[in-house]
């Protein structure tokens, strides 16, 4: 009864683990629906045939998201101590140094930034980053493709689906305690 009230005290290692870890299961569990969601969207006028496993880019962008939220999560130092521990993780699974892996991020955070612009939705940015990343402007229609820009019902649909893949932090800290 008592241990519903007492909760669990994580180091910043475990933390980064359960982060890795959870992140890992969406993608890799959720992504050959993201494919099939995608491939049958009726905004595009031609299927654009994403590949189940192609799930690469799709990973480092909902990494490159969960991070930007760790920031207002946690007080800068800890968020600091957590996101060099998932660095140095995640690093090893892509078998990258360190340094070119952190570069990576900061790649895909200034890319997600810039296709994002002026909003600061992180949510959006990661759909259009999807957008982007998987060339989807070839497959919509000619006043779209146009524009170079996605159309806003295939967004909608994308930011209710890309809002299943942020950390619910609310829900850890009602478990978990740092």
């Amino acid at each position: 009864m008592f241990s519903a009230l007492i909760k669990r005290k994580l180091s910043d290692n475990q933390v980064a683990n359960v982060f890795i870890n959870a992140i890992f299961e969406c993608v890799d569990n959720g992504f050959p629906e993201i494919a099939s969601l995608i491939n049958e969207d009726p905004v595009f006028v031609q299927s654009p045939n994403i590949n189940d496993n192609a799930s690469g880019e799709f990973g480092i962008i909902v990494i490159v998201g969960n991070l930007s939220f760790l920031e207002s999560t946690f007080d800068s130092e800890q968020a600091a101590a957590v996101e060099k521990l998932i660095f140095l993780k995640l690093s090893k699974i892509y078998e990258m140094k360190v340094e070119d892996f952190e570069k990576l991020i900061r790649q895909y955070q200034s890319f997600i930034s810039r296709v994002n612009h002026p909003s600061k939705n992180w949510i959006y940015g990661m759909s259009k980053a999807i957008f982007h990343k998987y060339k989807l402007n070839e497959y919509q229609d000619e006043y779209f493709k146009r524009m170079r820009a996605p159309n806003p019902l295939f967004l909608k649909r994308m930011d209710e689906v890309m809002s299943h893949y942020v950390w619910n932090w609310d829900a850890f800290f009602k478990k978990y305690r740092l």
